[in-house]
């Protein structure tokens, strides 16, 4: 991998890791249309931890509040009605499904889910899906001429219950062309919570998976001596720069706006992606990933 194949796939993997639109579809689509060797998801998982490191920061106040709560609750018992010590539970109920299937999946992740068609299927199904999402909020939130506004759930209502299904939503994104954001968000949204709150839960549900993920990626990449680590290192501070900005933007977005021209463009993209590969301009398999 070069320097600048480097400097635009940090920049793809920061500008779309938080996106509903999926950013290990991104790495392998822009891998692809520039004739570049796949970067494979020893590389997705390694830039990821930059893009995590962006959270961190962002909800820095949030997580820490949460841990010193949750700390807390395992020796006082009192305090595990509190509401933080109770989120650092279910971040961590949430966490168990895409564990448990990363590592029961992972030859899957590393070879046939990387496959194009794939990645165009869940680009188009899923934008179905979450522009479905979408539309009841919506309604929910303005009613209309003969309903009134229905009120949506905050993070004050997330029990086990959901904090498990948010989880096997978030683990639907193993598969390239799903979106971690664009599953648990819409997972929320469906599950009646307002788009900031499932926002929220969202980005914090992913920390513990992202940083393990790419934490293990990172030690098979010592061992195996396969990494070009200069490029892979620039290309994380990169997704953290990049990532960092994106987190302010689309959480002030949200607040106001509908994810449509999101689910308009993963549509479209899906569609287009997977004329080439009928065509035969795309192939559908990655080439070998290069050192």
């Amino acid at each position: 991998m070069s320097w600048f194949e480097s400097l635009v796939l940090g920049l793809v993997q920061g500008l779309t890791e938080f996106l509903p639109v999926s950013s290990s579809a991104h790495l392998r689509l822009t891998a692809a249309f520039s004739g570049w060797h796949d970067p494979g998801a020893a590389f997705t998982a390694i830039t990821q931890i930059g893009t995590e490191a962006a959270v961190l920061i962002y909800f820095r106040k949030d997580i820490g509040r949460i841990i010193a709560a949750w700390s807390r609750s395992l020796v006082d018992k009192g305090k595990r009605e509190d509401h933080d010590a109770k989120m650092g539970w279910l971040v961590i109920v949430g966490s168990i499904p895409i564990g448990v299937l990363g590592v029961t999946l992972k030859d899957q992740i590393e070879g046939p889910f990387r496959d194009l068609r794939v990645t165009a299927t869940m680009l188009v199904v899923v934008g179905i899906v979450i522009g479905i999402a979408d539309r009841l909020a919506a309604r929910d939130e303005k009613g209309g001429r003969h309903r009134a506004p229905k009120q949506r759930k905050t993070l004050e209502h997330l029990g086990v219950k959901d904090g498990l299904i948010y989880g096997l939503c978030q683990a639907c994104a193993l598969i390239p062309g799903v979106s971690r954001s664009g599953a648990t968000i819409s997972g929320g949204l469906f599950m009646g919570y307002r788009r900031e709150a499932a926002a929220r839960y969202s980005f914090l549900l992913a920390i513990p998976a992202v940083l393990a993920s790419g934490v293990f990626e990172l030690k098979d990449a010592m061992e195996s001596g396969h990494v070009a680590w200069g490029p892979t290192l620039l290309a994380t501070v990169i997704a953290f720069a990049s990532g960092y900005a994106v987190i302010a933007w689309f959480m002030k977005y949200i607040s106001t706006k509908s994810f449509m021209p999101f689910v308009w463009y993963r549509v479209a993209l899906g569609i287009v992606i997977i004329a080439l590969v009928a065509t035969g301009v795309l192939s559908p398999h990655a080439a070998e990933s290069a050192g």
